[in-house]
């Protein structure tokens, strides 16, 4: 049985994820915060992001690829914070792969809602937070940092839609300047995404097998 015990990991101690320091450099936390396994970042993760706002034609595409990626055992990280992002989430929560979630907080007095504890106990979820106690209310400007922290550990990600001129364009322009693999729907609400370069290509092997060479 994993333990729900708060765990701190500092910058320089062997389980500090490489990958913060490479992509965030002088922005990287100082100290990571968890509950649950840190194994799981030896793995590597798939982040999913959405803009609040998602066109109706493709949430059920979103949903046929969260319900692969739970099928095939694919470990994925992410904040969870948009409806459709939560909507993966519990479609991920009934399987049995890896999970990371990156709550937009401190994680310290965080109750742990009961759908995350069996999970939990069975070593295959992780609560991560880059955030100091006390910051234990979501805000704007969390949210764009913890975002930017679960693109830096993830070895793949995928868009499934970002809104013109939003932080989750910014976000995927930033990814692409890291040299990650970045990924998308092929679809016109997409448009301002491909433009920047991102990957329509939808074989799930492709969101799956490529590594980030720097990520655990």
């Amino acid at each position: 049985m994993a333990s729900r015990e708060l765990q701190t990991v500092d910058k320089g101690n062997a389980r500090y994820p490489p990958s913060l320091v490479a992509h965030l450099k002088y922005e990287a936390p100082e100290t990571v915060t968890a509950i649950g396994n840190m194994d799981i970042l030896e793995r590597p993760t798939l982040a999913l992001f959405s803009s609040v706002k998602c066109p109706g034609d493709l949430i059920l595409k979103t949903y046929d690829l969260a319900t692969e990626l739970r099928d095939q055992g694919v470990p994925v990280i992410g904040g969870f914070h948009s409806p459709m992002e939560k909507d993966c989430l519990g479609i991920l929560l009934k399987g049995k792969q890896p999970i990371v979630i990156c709550p937009a907080r401190s994680i310290d007095t965080m109750r742990i809602p009961k759908e995350w504890k069996t999970p939990l106990d069975q070593g295959r979820l992780l609560i991560l937070s880059p955030f100091s106690p006390g910051q234990n209310r979501t805000t704007a400007a969390l949210a764009e940092r913890r975002n930017l922290f679960v693109a830096a550990l993830a070895a793949t990600i995928f868009i499934v839609h970002a809104q013109p001129g939003s932080k989750t364009q910014d976000l995927a322009r930033q990814a692409i300047a890291w040299s990650k693999p970045v990924h998308t729907f092929d679809h016109p609400a997409n448009s301002s995404l491909t433009e920047l370069g991102v990957d329509t290509a939808m074989e799930l092997g492709t969101l799956i097998h490529r590594k980030d060479e720097v990520s655990r």
